[in-house]
């Protein structure tokens, strides 16, 4: 199998607030030989929340990250749902808009770059899975999950609008995703199928309407108890900061305890692949997770 070689958009959110989101991937990255760069010269993608006020400016923003990735001629991975959709929305507009992309080239001419379209964008997920193979990975696992059943959580911007997903995504059916399930079966865990796997986490309301947002993590978190889930895992840093962060709001005000360790994709599969304690960073979490490291 030839190096596989992407260029690393970590967004925020892995560089502030979940580190052991980007020490986990660059762990994972190591352990099966996929050369990682990152775009240490990349900006915020605007969260989702830019493009309200002034959406040129959000695609400018965005079209300058793909422009670091397309220099090194490279893919550009992403380990953000929320990166990704918005990523991928310019790349996508862009892309069918000559007229469009031209007016957003003058204003990176201002920087020196030029957008031109010859870059893919990635989640990691699906790199990992489209790319490196489910079966290259099963053989690679160490420490198999075979005691653990995790339920997947795919956040919305993963698996919504679905013609972006069909570009570069895989495809992934938004009311039956499958590709967590997947990836989790190949690191011999045990998926488990609930009604909120494909829901949202409330991340992005929980500014204007705490209450719902509360309710959409703890409904969430909920269900996959009741399922039997030993642990959550998602690609989306977002819903894991909602869903670790939330567990005693969401709780009371639904009227019960909620106690469940979420995961970063990437810790998951750091998990299987032997990576070390410090690597794959649970201690970093707020709900209690460094009891699942296998040893």
């Amino acid at each position: 199998m030839s190096t596989l070689h992407y260029a690393l958009y970590t967004g925020c959110t892995a560089k502030e607030s979940t580190p052991e989101l980007l020490s986990s991937t660059l762990a994972v990255a190591e352990k099966l030989g996929i050369k990682i760069t990152i775009l240490e010269e990349a900006s915020c993608c605007g969260a989702s929340h830019l493009q309200d006020f002034d959406e040129f400016l959000s695609h400018v923003l965005n079209a300058r990250n793909i422009c670091y990735a397309e220099k090194l001629g490279l893919t550009m991975i992403t380990i953000c749902n929320t990166c990704q959709i918005n990523s991928a929305m310019t790349k996508h507009k862009l892309d069918h808009n000559p007229e469009y992309k031209a007016r957003v080239n003058e204003k990176l001419a201002e920087v020196g770059l030029e957008y031109k379209g010859t870059s893919e964008v990635k989640h990691f997920l699906y790199a990992l899975i489209d790319e490196y193979g489910l079966e290259n990975i099963k053989s690679k696992v160490t420490t198999p999950l075979s005691r653990f059943n995790i339920a997947p959580f795919y956040g919305c911007h993963n698996i919504r609008p679905s013609e972006l997903q069909n570009e570069s995504n895989g495809g992934e059916n938004p009311y039956n995703p499958t590709s967590l399930d997947e990836l989790i079966t190949a690191l011999e865990g045990h998926p488990v199928d609930y009604a909120s796997k494909n829901k949202c986490c409330g991340f992005h309301v929980d500014l204007q309407a705490p209450q719902t947002s509360n309710a959409l993590t703890g409904n969430a978190l909920l269900d996959a108890i009741d399922n039997n889930a030993d642990m959550i895992v998602t690609p989306c840093p977002l819903c894991h900061l909602n869903m670790d962060i939330k567990q005693e709001s969401a709780g009371k005000q639904l009227g019960r305890d909620i106690d469940l360790p979420v995961l970063h994709m990437p810790q998951m599969v750091a998990l299987a692949l032997g990576c070390t304690e410090k690597e794959i960073g649970l201690k970093h979490h707020v709900s209690k997770a460094d009891h699942i490291y296998l040893v």
